[in-house]
């Protein structure tokens, strides 16, 4: 196009500039990034049913808010999705034929998944993005209060598992590995219950403490998850997840079983045990169901 940037990590770098400060803005960019670099592309489309619930699920949660928002969002949830909007915008560009050096590493399995369209190469594309700024924005992870701190970490390992299941299904489910692929399948809807988290972390943003109360009020399938089926592969999982995404790093963010992103070794035993469950009506049902539509509109610009 005329007037826009012929580097392809230019031209991706100003597409996230102009959506930045408009979360509904940022879900129809990464709409579009699945056309292709031409459009229509019938081939990578199905995929983005996986990648439009996790920023749906953000965009209910109300974290892509501007901070000039009457209620701000998080700045590290900003900038994961710039990460993952930049990466898929830039290897598509690449792909429609504008050059220049790429910005990262996490170009490559981007431009790979364009020319292959696979569930196993879609989830190495995502999650290199995703681990990338998980790495990269330790400092402002640090800066989201204990109960949102706890959930990082949670969506790491979901996110993780969730791509082990199409790609190494051994690992993700043992003797029941000829379930695993259709389960993780992101272009089906199972891929849902973990890439959206609704049924785990609470809708409101931010979650006041005591992070203890949500999770006694944890719904059972999170629970299920978390504790029976992913807590006894974690450490295999990070290691896993490490070499096939070539991201060494990722195994400081584990500690013997126990993830660590920004979260003290010494509360490790909230990822090993279950807390005994509570009823959730001892919290307010706002932190479990998302807003209306009105009440979403009023607080930010994102669809609710």
């Amino acid at each position: 196009m005329a007037g826009t940037p012929s580097d392809a990590a230019a031209f991706a770098a100003a597409q996230v500039a102009a959506v930045r400060d408009d979360p509904a803005g940022r879900q129809a960019l990464l709409r579009t990034s699945y056309d292709g670099p031409f459009g229509g592309s019938r081939r990578h489309r199905p995929f983005r049913r996986a990648a439009l619930s996790f920023i749906g699920w953000e965009l209910r949660r109300g974290v892509l808010a501007p901070a000039s928002a009457p209620r701000p969002g998080s700045a590290w949830w900003r900038a994961l999705n710039d990460r993952l909007l930049r990466d898929g915008c830039e290897a598509v560009a690449r792909a429609g034929g504008r050059g220049g050096q790429p910005s990262s590493e996490t170009i490559e399995p981007w431009s790979e998944f364009l020319v292959e369209p696979t569930a196993a190469s879609w989830y190495r594309a995502h999650n290199a993005s995703i681990v990338a700024a998980y790495l990269e924005h330790r400092a402002l992870a640090e800066q989201e209060n204990r109960a949102e701190r706890f959930f990082l970490n949670v969506v790491l390992l979901r996110v993780l598992y969730a791509h082990a299941l199409v790609a190494a299904p051994r690992l993700a489910l043992g003797r029941l590995q000829p379930f695993s692929r259709p389960l993780g399948d992101p272009r089906l809807g199972m891929a849902g219950i973990f890439l959206s988290l609704g049924r785990t972390v609470p809708a409101a943003y931010p979650l006041p403490d005591p992070l203890e109360a949500y999770l006694r009020a944890e719904a059972g399938i999170g629970r299920t998850l978390d504790y029976v089926v992913i807590r006894p592969r974690l450490q295999r999982l990070y290691d896993w997840s490490a070499t096939e995404l070539g991201a060494a790093e990722l195994r400081e963010l584990i500690d013997d079983g126990a993830p660590v992103y920004a979260w003290p070794v010494s509360e490790r035993g909230l990822f090993e045990r279950p807390l005994r469950p509570g009823r959730r009506r001892a919290l307010p049902e706002a932190y479990w169901r998302p807003a209306s539509r009105s009440s979403s509109a009023r607080r930010r610009p994102g669809p609710g």
